[in-house]
């Protein structure tokens, strides 16, 4: 009888430990259990259950958070789902490699206007960003890191006009 009170009184112990859990609910259908630490603007550090070490994910891999103590439930971003290349408009380039936490690396992608284009810097720029855009929606990638964005103009472009080359990396969920 004592022991089976024993075995009752620790299961109920360890059922209110591991109800206190932070559940995180990815946008790729994953859960991870432990404890939020932080939230930032972009990233959120947590503890994995039975570990010490604090991690982090971008918020962009993260669709809600239940805080265990509480219950309560925190939207935290909404996904973003890419079909193709008609859906360019929706990727999202980031500029920081922690924004990238959480996401799956996919490939190099690479956007640039023509050598002699005589549009303005601005114009350049946002046909480079486009094609980059373009090119990661064709892969289902709907995050870019962007890795360089550079143009060249006069004497460094041979033709004398000028050209705007971005290039990043894709990532999904």
């Amino acid at each position: 009888m004592t022991k089976n009170v024993l075995l009752l009184f620790t299961l109920l112990i360890t059922s209110v430990i591991t109800a206190q859990d932070d559940q995180i609910f990815l946008h790729n259908g994953k859960t991870v259990e432990g404890k939020v630490i932080r939230v930032e603007e972009y990233t959120i550090d947590f503890v994995y259950s039975g570990e010490e070490a604090e991690n982090t994910f971008g918020k962009y891999a993260i669709a809600k958070i239940i805080y265990g103590s509480s219950g309560r439930e925190q939207d935290v971003t909404e996904k973003i789902e890419v079909t193709g290349e008609d859906d360019w408009e929706k990727v999202v380039i980031l500029e920081d490699k922690s924004y990238i936490a959480g996401l799956k690396k996919v490939g190099e992608v690479r956007g640039k206007t023509g050598m002699i284009n005589f549009q303005t810097g601005n114009t350049g720029d946002k046909k480079a960003e486009k094609k980059l855009k373009q090119e990661a929606a064709e892969a289902k990638c709907a995050f870019i890191l962007m890795t360089a964005d550079k143009s060249t103009t006069g004497a460094k472009n041979t033709f004398g006009g000028s050209q705007a080359i971005k290039t990043g990396i894709t990532y999904s969920y």
